[in-house]
């Protein structure tokens, strides 16, 4: 069965020793959106069967250990999220009021140091337009448009460093940034 190769199901490489479950979990938690079946196995560059047998493992894996993550089923599509029981615990910790898909978006911009715009909605999907706007609007990120290219690098701002407590890598400068 081919698969489609629009942008939003580009299909990743296997890593070696990585399992199917574990490669599924990781979009899973880069997407941060229910995905359908067909959707998972596109990306993953595997058949549907393949791709329904490790998310029943995975699924069955998350419903048998204790952490704070679950792998949810809304109708036909499935997404990693966060315990309902544990949602106000969250909002209380949280120092910021960003949505979690906004939340995800900014922890693939920090876990990256900096990204450029076009790699970050391959990965996150094109909702992360929105989160860029709502990370921009509460200045935790950074937009500077490339010097060669179309696209803008994102970095994290130093609101960002301050509301997380998290210190700048000296390497965090931008590329193409004037001095």
């Amino acid at each position: 069965m081919p698969h489609d190769s629009s942008p939003e199901q580009a299909s990743i490489p296997a890593p070696a020793g990585i399992s199917l479950a574990a490669r599924l979990e990781a979009i899973l938690y880069l997407k941060g959106k229910p995905l359908s079946l067909s959707d998972l196995a596109g990306i993953a560059g595997v058949e549907r069967d393949e791709a329904e047998l490790a998310l029943i493992t995975l699924m069955a894996d998350y419903a048998h250990r204790d952490t704070a993550l679950e792998i949810r089923q809304e109708g036909t599509r499935f997404s990693l999220q966060l315990r309902e029981s544990l949602t106000d615990l969250v909002q209380n910790l949280l120092p910021v009021d960003l949505s979690t898909a906004s939340l995800r978006t900014l922890a693939t911009i920090a876990l990256k140091k900096r990204i450029l715009q076009s790699e970050l909605v391959e990965l996150r999907g094109s909702g992360a337009y929105d989160h860029i706007k709502e990370l921009l609007a509460q200045n935790f990120i950074e937009r500077r448009r490339q010097s060669e290219g179309r696209s803008y690098w994102l970095s994290l701002s130093e609101k960002f460093h301050r509301t997380f407590a998290v210190r700048p890598a000296a390497t965090e400068a931008l590329p193409d940034q004037a001095a």
